[in-house]
């Protein structure tokens, strides 16, 4: 009740300064408040006449922290002339210089990301040839969110160590600083692997942005790597988020690690009877009719054969994944349509031979081949063969 009494007595004894002072620092930030948007009407005014990036990036990131830098500016430069008693400007100076270092730190994130927009600006990765772009963009992304964490730590500290207690018990941490980083190191084990696997990915890159990797059987791209993990778009739209440090110790496939082109290829069955050479110009005539189609690798060849049927591998040449994936599809789609149009024979079929021929002493007749269910005949009897059977024996 004494303090409340004593600050009342305070105001009235010194309103006509505390008035003065109060009017003094309203006007000021309002002067502050416009000249900032003086500022920005030229920002704005420029950007839509010249079409500049950087003032562009300037209006877009710098709209919030400005808010409370041209205030706080203000305030610290009519503080020293305001009269005020010492315990008073003391308070003030300290509030105000707490303020004016948050909005500092703010300042330089904005500069990061101004910086960010000019790279993502000149190296697009929405572009065909984008191995470069996504080098230097992964590269900038990582640098990029660890230097505005240590910005927010380090500023952080900075305000705590305005305050003379935070100074006393920062001198006893100092004292214990090898058992304390060591119980840190232990907590905090899982986020500071994460944190170093994000710093080695980011200059050893075993992937990029846009890269297309399969990951334990999904396939998908990099869309973003974070600090403490990696998100992947997988090709159904679902996403895949992985942490950091599982890239170090797990394998796992990188389908444009030097180069957005791909061979893609597809396997299709046919009978031996179909001819290759016609597939192989058919194979030629169906990547020519479609943009998919990088045009450098056409092949057809026989890779396999099998009892039944023999295995054709067409190989083909596109520009990314994406690319590669729908024309394998179209491929498949052509190629059976021109087999079923062409050589309908030529579909997979089953093969055998029948011995006719009874054996002397009145045994069964000797079936040899593939033939079972529907062809098999009743026990002493010979299999009757269907209507219309490819297997019929020659009368």
């Amino acid at each position: 009740m004494s303090f409340f009494n004593g600050l009342v007595q305070y105001f009235q004894r010194n309103w006509h300064s505390l008035m003065g002072a109060a009017i003094i620092l309203v006007g000021s930030i309002v002067i502050s408040l416009i000249i900032r948007a003086i500022v920005f009407w030229v920002l704005r005014r420029f950007t839509r006449t010249r079409g500049k990036l950087i003032g562009h990036s300037l209006v877009t990131h710098g709209q919030k922290p400005t808010w409370w830098i041209f205030p706080l500016l203000a305030c610290l430069i009519v503080l020293p002339g305001l009269p005020l008693p010492h315990t008073a400007m003391t308070v003030l100076e300290h509030i105000a210089g707490i303020g004016l270092i948050a909005a500092m730190a703010w300042l330089v994130i904005l500069c990061i990301e101004v910086i960010a927009d000019i790279l993502t600006n000149r190296y697009r990765i929405d572009v065909a040839d984008n191995l470069t772009a996504r080098r230097i963009q992964t590269q900038f992304q990582m640098l990029h969110r660890i230097t505005v964490i240590l910005v927010i730590f380090v500023a952080t500290a900075i305000c705590l160590m305005t305050f003379h207690s935070i100074q006393r018990f920062g001198d006893s941490i100092l004292a214990s600083a090898g058992v304390a980083s060591l119980v840190v190191g232990l907590a905090m084990k899982g986020t500071l692997e994460n944190l170093v696997a994000g710093i080695q990915i980011a200059f050893t890159q075993p992937f990029r942005i846009e890269d297309a990797v399969v990951i334990e059987g999904n396939w998908g791209w990099i869309e973003d790597i974070g600090t403490m993990y990696v998100t992947v778009r997988i090709w159904d739209l679902t996403r895949l988020v992985v942490p950091l440090s599982w890239f170090l110790e797990n394998p796992f496939q990188n389908w444009t690690r030097t180069s957005a082109e791909l061979l893609g290829h597809c396997y299709v069955y046919v009978d031996y009877s179909v001819p290759v050479e016609p597939l192989r110009q058919e194979l030629k005539r169906i990547l020519e009719s479609t943009k998919l189609w990088m045009g450098k690798v056409c092949v057809l060849q026989v890779s396999d054969f099998m009892p039944n049927v023999m295995q054709l591998r067409a190989l083909m040449d596109a520009r990314n994944s994406g690319d590669a994936w729908d024309l394998r599809c179209y491929v498949r789609e052509h190629l059976i349509d021109f087999i079923r149009k062409n050589y309908p024979g030529g579909l997979p079929r089953y093969r055998g031979e029948l011995d006719m021929n009874a054996q002397e002493g009145g045994q069964k007749p000797e079936k040899q081949g593939l033939l079972s269910g529907p062809h098999q005949g009743k026990e002493g009897q010979e299999a009757a063969p269907l209507p219309g059977d490819p297997l019929r024996p020659a009368a």
